[in-house]
């Protein structure tokens, strides 16, 4: 007869994962629209008066950046601080060594058209690594709004590596709590009880959705069309994309390629 071990006994329930990342959303729907809207009217603020609004981030949250980027229906104003220093694809474990460097964060921004009145989003689960905080500081001395994209119970559970023992939440203007738990795992692995299926990346691109939206819709309150790409694949797309582009193709590096 075979022996019946705990492996045998016990399964992840993945079925439940639907319903928690549906859970997670509505959650940050219902908790998070004041925060989400301030972040909106200063993004908005911001491109009316001839700025641009930044988003900057590190490891997978850097996903955030590209979501809000050149894609089909997505704001034309928007600079991704897209740094291959940060990201996995360049070294995982590199890419971790690299947002805990005190100044990489002072380097990548200072190539950057950051002006004074512009907003900048800075997504980061934990919050605790020197590069966002030490983003969120730099930003500010030069005048930026400051929006952080985090999950507030982690980076509460957790130590700052930042010098100051800020968390990137404690030096930001507008703080949206993304409300994923500690650890960004919607589930567990019933033999240890360690964390699995995350839930940050959908609940941060949501957010990051829901910004755009509202931007949008602060342009048309006004009666005016926001600048939205559309696919390059449907007719006329590509045409109308570069007709937006060459607005603001001077102030955002990956427009001009």
């Amino acid at each position: 007869m075979k022996k019946i071990n705990d492996f045998d006994m016990k399964k992840i329930n993945d079925n439940e994962y639907l319903g928690k990342i549906c859970d997670l959303l509505s959650c940050v729907e219902e908790k998070e629209q004041k925060a989400m809207e301030l972040a909106a009217s200063s993004a908005y603020q911001s491109i009316k008066n001839g700025g641009l609004l930044h988003v900057f981030s590190s490891g997978h949250s850097h996903m955030i950046a590209e979501e809000m980027f050149y894609r089909a229906g997505g704001l034309v104003p928007i600079n991704p601080i897209l740094d291959e220093s940060l990201m996995v694809h360049k070294g995982a474990l590199q890419s971790t060594r690299n947002e805990r460097v005190r100044g990489k964060a002072e380097e990548i921004l200072e190539k950057e058209n950051l002006k004074e009145g512009d907003t900048i989003i800075i997504s980061s689960n934990s919050g605790i690594n020197v590069v966002g905080i030490e983003a969120a500081l730099f930003a500010k001395r030069k005048g930026l709004t400051v929006v952080a994209i985090t999950s507030v119970e982690s980076s509460k559970e957790l130590e700052s590596r930042h010098e100051s023992k800020k968390k990137l939440y404690q030096v930001s203007d507008v703080v949206i709590d993304n409300h994923v738990p500690f650890g960004d795992g919607m589930l567990t692995v019933p033999v240890n009880n360690q964390t699995t299926a995350g839930g940050s990346t959908f609940s941060s691109l949501f957010i990051a959705q829901r910004i755009v939206l509202m931007i949008e819709n602060l342009y048309l309150e006004e009666g005016e069309t926001p600048p939205v790409f559309i696919s390059a694949n449907v007719p006329n797309g590509m045409e109308h994309n570069l007709e937006l582009i060459e607005q603001y193709k001077d102030r955002i590096t990956l427009l001009q390629k």
